[in-house]
């Protein structure tokens, strides 16, 4: 059935986009985004066309330039764009270049000289960067003379112009501003053209790239003489505990065997490193940021290769596991950089390639290169070899403690009955709940008796928990009371550590507290094991710090008779005020510990809103706070000792007992 008011779907209704509306109306389609990734791909093709250039022996110096009106200026020194009359085409050049999509000089680069290693686009990149401009400004020298081009919104005006020039002088100068039209957002920042250049310094190492920031007149200079190999050397910064390897090979191929024989070459060069890990990819200089064929290729062979020789070492223990690309690539450092006249990108933005014949010839040729290098360098080969057993097991403990802490926080819907000895509150509103941490039965018994059971829950810890700071994770999780307290706490954890990241499992959300009180006697013990309770959660719960969730409940120093009243000093400040012109008898004494308390006293000095001082825990000085704790519960003795030496006679006084 029909209805006359909906619009009909007939020959008519096929539409074809032309001209520029090809790349305005669907900018995604050419660049992968119509926001700002897409912007900053199409700047990176009007650069690609002069790296082009210059590795074709045209030109060793490319400059960019950030305009303070949003506009970027590209020059290259190379032989300039032929823009003259096209007698094969029938056609201006500049019409073909700037205004036809698929048209340009690198379609043939797998059977001529020319442009064998193509970064461009093929005949996309000077067209869908132009049609997505608002402006865009073209000079260029060539044949004695200067060209210049004019295009607004992709329309040319003013068609092309010509004059006479000096002899010599050649290049291409496009200046350009980014279509808000067309983009949803073009303020392409800084950053990224400086890590965009530095990049293309790095596989380009006989071109120098000058970066220019008219806003604050900073002027950045990339240039890699060494190339990969001193990017390699930059990143590890001498630290690295194999010497710096390099392997280089050239070959041909073909992808499939009805397909054309391409030429291939690659570049590599790696090291091991226990403070640096990454791996790049470069294919045509493209940065892959998704890899692809060379990642595969590198991936197959350094696992096969290290497997191999700690078989043949008989590294392995009994029935242990393979090593997998993740144990190596932990204190791995390598840079590849790939060329081949013929490349199947996965998709428009080249972040990935998926030649078959690349990733067999690199897989193939690594893996010998690697056999032959450790059989020759034995000792670096023990070195890696002992590296990545540390790190596999390093691994596979993690993922048991990963395992036993899920298991150990979501082994029941209700963590009251989950945790020892825990004693909640009535309230179920979250604004009001307070958790009291308290040290041993006998305080829980006390406070259990002063509290207001309404709002106030009570979590004991036995004893002096496990200091957090010097402990590693598989220890800290093996801990009842951390795990009860953790289960306690509701949050989850955070981890920072490269094996146990996937353990960190926090949500600030699910914290079912308004506010933890830590509440310890006052003497050297409670100090202690108040300072390990801070400590685990700055370990393993920081945000609870951050948020201004964590309080210490101050109990008072001093209970101070005076006839038939009673006062309650939490310093000697305060204990000296009391005391001062009070005619009579006094009587003083150092408070009794928590369990030991009345619970109307406990109440009064601990626990009531009203009449309690609780002093908040601060994040505003975080390095101080961790650097506390080194001295305090660290390894290092010796810097301990010097602040007991600095510090300790402050502290004497809460072993006197007056």
């Amino acid at each position: 059935m029909t209805n006359d008011k909906k619009r009909e779907y007939n020959n008519e209704s096929i539409s074809q986009l032309k001209g520029a509306d090809r790349v305005r109306l669907r900018p995604s389609v050419i660049f992968g985004s119509d926001g700002l990734t897409g912007c900053q791909h199409s700047i990176f093709e009007i650069i690609s066309n002069s790296i082009d250039e210059a590795r074709e022996g045209f030109g060793d110096r490319i400059e960019v330039i950030l305009h303070t009106d949003g506009s970027i200026s590209n020059i290259d020194y190379g032989r300039g764009i032929p823009v003259d009359y096209n007698n094969a085409e029938q056609k201006f050049n500049w019409e073909l270049v700037f205004c036809e999509l698929y048209a340009g000089g690198k379609y043939n680069n797998n059977d001529s000289d020319n442009y064998q290693f193509s970064l461009g686009l093929n005949g996309l990149g000077l067209c869908s960067t132009q049609y997505a401009s608002r402006w865009m400004d073209v000079e260029i020298y060539r044949d004695n003379h200067r060209y210049t081009l004019r295009f607004e919104r992709g329309e040319n005006v003013g068609g092309l112009q010509k004059e006479p020039c000096d002899a010599g002088l050649r290049g291409t100068s496009i200046r350009w501003k980014p279509d808000d039209e067309v983009f949803k957002e073009t303020d392409v920042p800084l950053e990224f053209f400086q890590d965009m250049l530095k990049k293309q310094a790095i596989v380009n190492p006989h071109v120098t790239f000058v970066l220019t920031h008219e806003q604050s007149g900073g002027e950045f200079v990339y240039h890699y003489p060494a190339g990969i190999a001193g990017y390699v050397e930059e990143l590890t910064s001498g630290e690295n505990f194999t010497p710096i390897v390099s392997f280089e090979h050239e070959t041909k191929g073909r992808d499939r065997a009805d397909l054309p024989e391409y030429r291939l070459k690659f570049y590599l060069n790696f090291t091991f490193d226990n403070h640096k890990s990454t791996c790049q990819y470069f294919h045509n200089s493209s940065f892959l940021e998704y890899g692809g064929s060379p990642e595969r290729a590198v991936k197959l062979a350094f696992t096969s290769a290290i497997d191999a020789y700690i078989k043949n070492a008989g590294g392995y223990k009994k029935d242990e596991k393979k090593i997998t690309f993740a144990d190596i690539e932990d204190s791995l450092v390598l840079i590849s950089s790939s060329f081949s006249t013929v490349t199947s990108y996965e998709n428009q933005t080249k972040k990935a390639i998926n030649n078959k014949f690349i990733q067999d010839a690199m897989a193939d040729f690594l893996k010998k290169q690697l056999s032959v290098h450790f059989v020759e360098n034995k000792a670096d080969a023990d070195k890696i070899v002992a590296q990545v057993l540390i790190n596999k097991r390093s691994r596979e403990s993690a993922e048991k403690t990963r395992l036993s802490i899920k298991k150990k926080l979501t082994g029941g819907v209700d963590f009251t009955n989950r945790a020892e000895k825990f004693v909640n509150c009535r309230t179920k509103d979250i604004t009001r709940r307070e958790l009291y941490i308290v040290e041993g039965d006998s305080a829980l018994g006390a406070c259990k008796l002063a509290r207001d059971a309404e709002f106030q829950a009570i979590m004991p810890v036995r004893g002096k928990i496990l200091n957090c700071l010097k402990a590693d994770y598989a220890r800290i999780f093996a801990s009842d009371i951390i795990m009860d307290l953790i289960r306690v706490l509701g949050c989850g954890v955070e981890v920072n550590s490269k094996h146990n990241k996937d353990l960190s499992s926090f949500d600030m959300d699910k914290l079912v507290w308004s506010k933890i009180i830590i509440c310890t006697d006052a003497d050297y013990d409670g100090f202690q094991i108040r300072t390990l309770i801070l400590t685990m959660l700055y370990r393993l719960t920081p945000q609870l710090i951050t948020e201004k969730k964590v309080y210490i409940a101050e109990s008072p120093l001093y209970e101070i008779t005076v006839g038939d009243d009673i006062f309650f000093a939490y310093s000697d400040a305060e204990k000296n005020a009391i005391t001062k012109g009070v005619k009579g008898k006094v009587h003083i004494q150092r408070s009794k510990g928590l369990g030991e308390n009345e619970p109307d006293m406990l109440w009064q000095t601990t626990m009531s809103p009203a009449t309690r001082k609780l002093v908040q825990v601060l994040p505003e000085d975080v390095a101080k706070t961790q650097e506390m704790f080194e001295v305090l519960l660290g390894d290092n003795i010796k810097g301990r000792k010097q602040f007991i030496e600095d510090h300790g006679h402050r502290y004497l006084e809460m072993a006197d007992i007056n």
